[in-house]
């Protein structure tokens, strides 16, 4: 089955073409500054045929006509008909308490959706877009919604409840969701994969850290704790959001400089983190190259980064009794060798330790753990597209069984 994987923002839509049966990805890209002058398609097929378009694409729906042409090309495509794509599957961000997995969209899963939107106001409306446009492009074809907050629901109240009246919880559902579910899921999945175990007696801690980081606890395949919480802000410095803040700084910061909340949640969403530390970049690259030439405030944003999740990697050990796999994914995760080694410093003790040699190998997926240590650690690509390929396969397929 030919899976159309879309994932779309304010004025972007990533999106992939995947073949569910060998798990292969046919076609991917993007298409960006939707509804800006200057709008672009970047379209990349399984054997390297790249190509970038330029054209007036005003909106998701124009968007996805794009996708589609692109996918249709004599020259650059990778089938012969629309009808060659038999469903499509979106990444949509926030399934409030109402999703605990994926669903057959339907027009009651719109209108959920929309009800979500106070949950997550910068994208759920995004996703909502792209599936109206599928609805105007692929009429008839089933659309299916994996949630980034779904595998986090099975979290127990003591982890996801927070110290406010639980009158605030009951009336605006106020509590930790987590996002970034798929990746954990996947990485969890396939940590226990490669070390022949069954996920069910796993103890994983999957890290997923790039521009945007979260981390989970996973006990028994199931998400018992993750440091994103209402939003995405919670948990880990980031590359421009703060990360874990006492709240009255914030307040104290509206006082003194007179901020508006719409400016109060830029400070802290688009200013914040590796770039507001270092005052340099919110890439973890260019922090480290700036360290290694001595700059005293890139050091301190790399620190400072790496302590937070040593400290949630110590949390979570505790909150499972032991840990079993620590797992590093997500763009820093996975190509900085020397984030990985600095956060696992010191953890000897848990029975995590790295091999350096291991650590900066060319291997994408590998276990840097030192030989005899007691928890592996990992490095894995995550793969949400082809979770969120599965998922809806899976679905579909039951909804033709009846």
């Amino acid at each position: 089955m030919n899976v159309l994987i879309l994932n779309c923002g304010s004025s972007s839509v990533k999106y992939q073409l995947i073949d569910s049966t060998a798990k292969k990805k046919l076609a991917g890209g993007v298409v960006e500054r939707i509804g800006m002058s200057g709008a672009t398609l970047t379209n990349v097929r399984y054997d390297g045929d790249e190509i970038k378009i330029v054209g007036e694409i005003v909106d998701h729906t124009i968007a996805i006509e794009y996708i589609l042409a692109m996918l249709l090309s004599r020259n650059h495509g990778v089938i012969s008909d629309k009808s060659d794509i038999h469903a499509v599957g979106h990444r949509v961000v926030h399934g409030g308490e109402t999703f605990s997995g994926s669903v057959l969209i339907t027009k009651d899963v719109i209108r959920t959706l929309r009800e979500n939107i106070e949950l997550a106001p910068l994208h759920n409306p995004h996703n909502i877009r792209g599936i109206e446009a599928c609805e105007s492009n692929l009429p008839g074809i089933p659309q299916v919604g994996v949630f980034d907050t779904a595998f986090h629901q099975r979290m127990p109240k003591k982890a996801y409840l927070y110290g406010i009246p639980y009158s605030l919880y009951t009336q605006y559902k106020i509590r930790r969701y987590g996002f970034h579910g798929t990746s954990h899921r996947y990485v969890a999945d396939r940590a226990a994969q490669m070390l022949s175990r069954d996920l069910s007696a796993l103890r994983v801690i999957t890290c997923h850290l790039g521009n945007g980081c979260s981390m989970a606890a996973v006990q028994g395949g199931v998400s018992v704790d993750t440091s994103m919480g209402f939003t995405p802000l919670e948990g880990l410095l980031m590359g421009t959001r703060s990360g874990d803040l006492d709240t009255s700084v914030i307040l104290h910061l509206m006082a003194k400089e007179g901020l508006t909340i719409n400016e109060a949640t830029t400070l802290l969403n688009k200013h914040s983190g590796l770039q507001g530390i270092s005052g340099i970049s919110s890439d973890m690259r260019e922090i480290v190259t700036e360290m290694n030439n001595g700059d005293k405030k890139a050091t301190w944003a790399f620190e400072v980064f790496c302590y937070r999740v040593k400290k949630y990697v110590g949390a979570y050990a505790a909150a499972m009794g032991g840990v079993d796999a620590l797992v590093f994914t997500g763009g820093i995760g996975e190509n900085s060798a020397d984030v990985r080694k600095a956060c696992c410093e010191g953890l000897g003790f848990m029975g995590i330790e790295v091999d350096d040699a291991l650590n900066t190998s060319a291997d994408r997926e590998k276990s840097i753990s030192r030989p005899g240590s007691q928890a592996a650690v990992l490095v894995i690509p995550t793969n949400e597209e082809l979770v969120i390929a599965l998922d809806t396969v899976e679905i579909v397929e039951k909804l033709k069984k009846g």
